[in-house]
């Protein structure tokens, strides 16, 4: 990707995103939750995103994308990387205007989320033990093959997007002092503090990892990129090392990073489906995970946490039922 693609998105790019996606995606509820609010000593808002078609906030990126496409780059057809929620939304926004997408999955990929892209109809190939290794088979197919190249992280259409969430809370509670919100790759974080620094400087924006797989995290607080194993249970939170292009906008925008075990996200999946009647992933329930990590900071705040996605797997959610 060459230095006139990778500009920062704006505020206006952001608006202008929601406009052009806006027939595609659905926006998504703001609800208020008095039960967890006693939790946290704090006012609590929840972003929906789990209410999006395909369960997750990464649609609104990819059909932004692939809408911006040129028609040479769409005539290649598209390849990308994912342990689920991206492709699906590469998949679907490729469905929409008839292009060829070849997504490529770790060997063990959310069946749901498998199921999902085929029904979409992407060619969808099982590569490598992580996100990591299957994005380097996309690497060696866009080289080889000719696909236009998605990069999950690197792609500022991606970011312009899926800010888009961020401009409706804003909307519906232009009050809110702090917006937390998962961190896998950063594209979700990093268009939420463009958009709402943007707007408010004063909000906070704070992300969430696992630390599990912490390699976003540990770029972000020494400012130079840092891989580390992928150990997460998270899907969404997954990725072996940090990425220039989201690092950058973090370490500019983001007021904190925070790492919270894989049983703390367990605890909160658990923790939203008996006070939100919500089935979060575990990353989707990295922001509540991360806000009880820090409930003394947020005392008598307006607080949003952003559920990214909805699609865990029947499998987990046993897992996590059970080990209650």
């Amino acid at each position: 990707m060459n230095k006139t693609q990778m500009y920062r998105p704006t505020l206006n790019d952001m608006r202008s995103a929601h406009k052009r996606i806006e027939g595609f995606v659905t926006r998504t509820p703001l609800h208020r939750y008095r039960t967890l609010e006693r939790l946290l000593n704090a006012e609590v808002y929840i972003k929906h995103e789990n209410h999006q078609p395909l369960g997750a906030f990464k649609m609104r990126g990819g059909i932004n994308h692939l809408i911006k496409m040129s028609s040479s780059q769409r005539e290649k057809g598209v390849v990308t990387a994912s342990s689920g929620n991206h492709g699906q939304s590469i998949a679907y926004a490729a469905k929409l205007h008839n292009i060829e997408a070849v997504i490529i999955v770790p060997e063990n990929a959310n069946p749901g989320k498998v199921a999902s892209m085929k029904a979409l109809g992407a060619d969808v190939r099982f590569y490598g033990k992580d996100f990591d290794e299957s994005r380097s088979e996309v690497e060696r197919l866009s080289k080889e093959e000719g696909y236009t190249y998605i990069h999950s992280a690197n792609t500022p259409d991606l970011i312009e997007g899926v800010g888009t969430y961020t401009l409706e809370i804003l909307e519906d509670l232009p009050s809110a002092d702090v917006i937390i919100v998962p961190v896998g790759a950063g594209s979700g974080v990093c268009g939420t503090a463009i958009a709402a620094k943007a707007i408010n400087p004063k909000i906070e924006v704070i992300g969430v990892q696992s630390d599990a797989a912490p390699a976003a995290y540990l770029s972000w607080k020494s400012g130079d990129l840092k891989s580390n194993p992928n150990n997460t249970i998270a899907e969404g939170l997954g990725t072996a090392l940090g990425f220039s292009y989201t690092i950058g906008i973090m370490r500019d925008l983001i007021d904190d990073f925070i790492l919270v075990t894989d049983k703390e996200l367990e605890s909160a999946v658990l923790l939203l489906l008996e006070h939100t009647h919500n089935l979060a992933e575990h990353a989707g329930a990295a922001s509540l995970a991360g806000a009880l990590k820090i409930k003394d900071r947020l005392s008598n705040k307006q607080i949003v946490l952003v559920m990214s996605g909805g699609n865990l797997s029947m499998q987990h959610l046993v897992k996590i039922v059970n080990r209650k």
